[in-house]
């Protein structure tokens, strides 16, 4: 399959530069671009599989990674590490290359900012996909990731590497003990600095907007106006089974507010779905080329 891709860097507005890739459509390109978006502590790399399969279906693909992450300029004020800054340098690209409207598709904290184009710019967007994550995280999933994000690693070869993504994602990948495996999700977090040393790929200061605050009492914020933007978008949910960010019973009051939201769960995965696993990337497939 078909994997070649263009990368640039796009110069923000406030300064840091965000790196990027486009995958040309396979044969006559058939609709507009799809913008897959990243979580919290990832990169572009997160969707090299995906990425090509997607472009074989006729559409070109842009990745991504947020500022602070994989290639992208760390932000001098992590202040501005939030998903409404992302979300802006995101419509900002798509003017940079030139794409009026596009398919969001975004894992985690990026269907975070997939909401947030919803109300900001609805006119940008003509279809989304929200990949594990709704406008309620579950507070164990929170905390889990508190727990890690931000936390300094360096280690010595890929195989520790690949460790280290065991430990923190194992119960996610159940199923994967191929090492193999492993090894491809820490060439996805991590990156080699000096021989011998591979770091953990993003700006531990994007920690900071995310820090349990005092008292260990989570902020009350209400997202389900940003889902509200989506009702009048053809919007795709995929639920990882073993997901412990977004609750079944927030999945049904998600149908409850918008009865076309269409729903895909995918087996033996937690949080989150790479959207290559055979029941989500059949439906993710025939919902692209639905819209």
């Amino acid at each position: 399959m078909p994997d070649a891709y263009v990368e640039g860097l796009f110069q923000t507005q406030d300064g840091p530069r965000i790196e990027y890739r486009v995958y040309p459509a396979v044969g006559e390109e058939r609709g507009d671009p799809v913008l897959c978006l990243h979580g919290l502590t990832r990169n572009l790399r997160d969707f090299e599989e995906l990425a090509p399969r997607i472009a074989a279906l006729g559409r070109r693909v842009i990745t991504t990674s947020q500022r602070g992450r994989g290639g992208s300029d760390p932000d001098p004020v992590p202040e501005r590490y939030t998903p409404a800054v992302y979300a802006a340098d995101m419509l900002a690209l798509l003017d940079h290359l030139g794409v009026q409207r596009a398919i969001y598709v975004g894992t985690s904290m990026g269907g975070l900012m997939t909401m947030i184009t919803a109300a900001i710019a609805p006119g940008r967007m003509s279809a989304a996909v929200l990949n594990d994550v709704g406008p309620e995280i579950d507070p164990v999933g929170l905390k889990r990731i508190q727990s890690y994000v931000g936390g300094v690693s360096v280690t010595g070869n890929w195989r520790e590497a690949a460790e280290y993504c065991r430990a923190i994602n194992g119960a996610a990948f159940p199923n994967e003990q191929d090492e193999a495996f492993w090894i491809s999700f820490a060439r996805k977090m991590f990156r080699e600095v000096a021989p011998g040393q591979i770091v953990l790929d993003y700006d531990a200061a994007i920690s900071r907007n995310v820090a349990p605050p005092p008292g260990d009492q989570p902020p009350v914020v209400d997202l389900w106006p940003l889902y509200d933007a989506l009702k009048p978008v053809p919007t795709l949910l995929i639920r990882g089974a073993l997901t412990d960010i977004l609750a079944s019973s927030v999945v049904e009051r998600m149908r409850q507010r918008k009865p076309d939201l269409e729903v895909v769960e995918t087996p033996g995965v937690g949080h989150a779905p790479f959207m290559t696993e055979p029941a989500a990337f059949a439906a993710l497939g025939a919902f692209i080329e639905a819209h």
